[in-house]
């Protein structure tokens, strides 16, 4: 059997998925305190002196915090069923499908959140590793189990919940700097949906 791992933001979706959700999960209040407490750090970010995967980790406290888990979770079912598939790259939907008829493991791999990818992956039949939220007595922390899943932290995780020496052969489909660490993991690598090799 082959395996095949698949970055979700942008390389699945033709859109930033994350931050719709947030913008759509999140109450009047919420948004404001949001708007007040992220613009410094967001002004950061877009001058390049705060990396994406620190200003997500922020942007997911401020947006999680003491939330209600019963909340945001159906909250995320409600988005995997109606508006993420509104998002789908053809090219995208074509690439799984092959893999599936060829009886891949496929495995979506994403900074984006655990709360509405896990039921849009159980729904298809998708292994996931991604970004998950933290619980504590039925809220949020606000923080992430196991860090934000982007950069050096794909592989880690992909190698914490699979056993890649048992596969084949290793796909690996991105789009972002974020995803070449995992990219170089694979026997054959596509970056926009184009053929890549570590060395370009």
């Amino acid at each position: 059997m082959n395996i095949a791992l698949f970055d979700f933001d942008g390389t699945i979706t033709n859109a930033d998925m994350y931050t719709k959700f947030l913008h759509l999960s999140g109450t009047k209040r919420r948004a404001l305190l949001g708007k007040i407490v992220l613009l410094p750090f967001f002004i950061l970010y877009k001058l390049g002196v705060i990396p994406a995967p620190r200003m997500r980790t922020i942007a997911s406290f401020v947006a999680f915090f003491g939330r209600n888990v019963d909340e945001i979770v159906a909250a995320g079912e409600k988005y995997a069923e109606d508006i993420v598939p509104k998002y789908l790259r053809e090219v995208a939907i074509k690439k799984l499908n092959w893999h599936k008829k060829n009886g891949d493991q496929i495995v979506i791999v994403s900074a984006s959140l655990d709360v509405y990818l896990k039921p849009w992956c159980t729904k298809n039949g998708f292994s996931l590793v991604c970004s998950e939220l933290e619980v504590d007595r039925g809220r949020f922390s606000g923080r992430y189990v196991n860090g934000d899943c982007s950069c050096e932290n794909k592989p880690k995780l992909i190698h914490s919940k699979f056993e890649l020496e048992q596969y084949e052969k290793i796909y690996a489909y991105g789009d972002t700097k974020e995803d070449l660490a995992m990219l170089s993991m694979a026997d054959e690598a596509y970056f926009n949906w184009r053929h890549y090799t570590a060395d370009e």
